[in-house]
């Protein structure tokens, strides 16, 4: 089997590559390094064993291990991948590994990946070269003390001139500093340093060469000098979110649609699924017996994208359906029809159950019989409505939800969010049982007024209630939240 050493940026998961996520989407075995995102680990299948090897601090793994670790699962005929922080082969020991692979006969695949020397700069709107100022540039280490006394020039390097990028270097910046003004760099040439670039918690710094030293800067960061720090052709750190946590509350199937929005917004997204979704209890057979006579009825109601999941994906096609029509409540449930070509003959514009009935048609004629499949657990107003309407309403169990088990470690990661998402009456009462309300951040944005009411009545102080009830109005309220409210100092 093949080993590939995978690059996966320097932060931001958006900047893994296309052949990054094809290899990640059929691997066996995913062996991570310490500051690797878990969204990147979700694109690898759930069979997938995850092998976290990363060199912490104080907790070194040796790097023959891992090149052992890596030829032992490609031998024992697994699809092996290396994914690693940035590019493989840019201060990433990516070289060892690969002469270990190849020494030992094992076949391997380079995915070169944006190297944080590149990345890092464009995040905080400096080009490295930019005509008039810099026709090229240098990437240098300023890890070890080794490195920096023995292994660079710096003088030579200050008389080549360019930009200069230094990745690893904070613990040994005066000297570097101190090098290269030696080597005839003004004192006043300007330095930029960008801490954790390309994330939620950026934070870029501007100084020059002559005060880099006292500069107070924490690793990690990447150091540009150099005309081109001058610029400051910012993007990234002008997102309303950048250096907002939001806790998302969605089941793990359902997150990925919020957290890349909070994302494109610059917030950091902490994944804690308070519910899961699971079988009915009967195994189903109630809903299989639905599916069969779908036919039958003269409408289907679907108050969930779930619902249309489970239902649908029991039908060979739409024809099963028969002249039945179909009632979508919420743009998530439309969409879900969508994906598997059906359209909505019914959708109010307002997405609670009581819009819906507010346009219901009454039967025609008697013997009218309406399906709707949901979950175990769901409000009655809409079933009793309709009754009260004249309708036959056949309540099918769709789907369950249930508690998951979040890890000490999740659980861990709300500590510190400015704020929690919650997007159904479920996810707070969710949220409740499994972290509890002293763990609510400082802000609660709910998706519309059911799950505010929901979280009201459980004794939760609801802060922003989305004025159009779905994931785009979630965050805009978000972003409107935040904006006007604190930020404390970072301990």
């Amino acid at each position: 089997m093949t080993v590939y050493l995978v690059g996966a940026g320097p932060g931001d998961p958006g900047l893994l590559t296309v052949r990054g996520a094809e290899v990640l989407a059929r691997a066996d075995v995913v062996v991570h390094d310490r500051l690797a995102d878990p969204y990147l680990l979700r694109l690898a299948p759930a069979r997938a064993d995850r092998v976290d090897v990363g060199k912490s601090p104080g907790a070194p793994v040796a790097q023959d291990d891992i090149n052992a670790l890596l030829v032992a699962r490609a031998r024992a005929g697994q699809a092996v991948v290396r994914l690693k922080g940035g590019d493989p082969f840019v201060f990433g020991r990516g070289g060892e590994e690969a002469q270990a692979l190849l020494d030992a006969g094992v076949d391997f695949e380079v995915v070169p990946g944006v190297t944080a020397a590149v990345g890092v700069p464009a995040y905080a709107g400096v080009p490295l070269t930019h005509r008039g100022l810099s026709a090229a540039f240098t990437v240098v280490t300023g890890h070890s003390r080794h490195a920096v006394d023995h292994e660079v020039d710096w003088e030579a390097l200050a008389k080549v001139g360019g930009t200069v990028v230094v990745l690893m270097g904070v613990a040994h910046r005066a000297d570097i500093a101190r090098r290269l003004m030696a080597g005839g760099l003004a004192d006043t040439t300007p330095v930029l340093a960008v801490r954790w670039g390309t994330r939620s918690a950026q934070l870029s710094m501007r100084t020059t060469l002559a005060d880099l030293g006292v500069a107070a800067l924490e690793p990690p960061a990447t150091i540009v000098i150099g005309a081109v720090a001058s610029l400051d052709l910012s993007w990234f750190e002008r997102r309303p979110l950048l250096g907002r946590k939001v806790v998302v509350t969605r089941s793990s199937g359902q997150a990925p649609a919020l957290v890349d929005r909070l994302r494109a917004r610059g917030a950091e997204a902490v994944e804690l699924a308070v519910i899961e979704i699971g079988e009915p209890a009967d195994g189903g057979q109630a809903l299989r017996a639905a599916a069969a006579r779908a036919g039958t009825y003269d409408w289907v109601v679907f108050t969930s994208a779930n619902a249309v999941t489970r239902l649908v994906g029991l039908l060979r096609d739409g024809r099963d359906l028969g002249s039945a029509k179909l009632a979508a409540i919420g743009p998530g449930t439309l969409a879900a029809l969508a994906e598997r070509c059906l359209v909505a003959d019914l959708a109010p514009e307002r997405f609670v159950a009581e819009a819906l009935l507010d346009d219901f048609p009454a039967p025609d004629g008697a013997g009218r019989r309406v399906l709707l499949p949901r979950a175990a657990v769901a409000r009655e107003v809409l079933p009793e409505r309709l009754r009260d309407l004249g309708w036959e309403v056949d309540v099918v169990e769709a789907y369950r939800t249930g508690l998951p088990r979040p890890s000490a470690g999740a659980l861990a990661a709300v500590a510190g969010a400015d704020a929690v998402a919650f997007t159904s009456a479920s996810t707070v009462t969710g949220f409740l049982e499994v972290a509890g309300i002293n763990r609510m951040p400082p802000v609660v944005a709910c998706i519309g007024p059911v799950t505010a009411a929901a979280a009201r009545d459980a004794g939760v102080r609801v802060d922003v209630v989305a004025e159009d009830h779905t994931l785009d109005g979630l965050v805009a309220a978000l972003v409107s939240a935040l904006a006007n409210s604190c930020r404390w100092p970072a301990t």
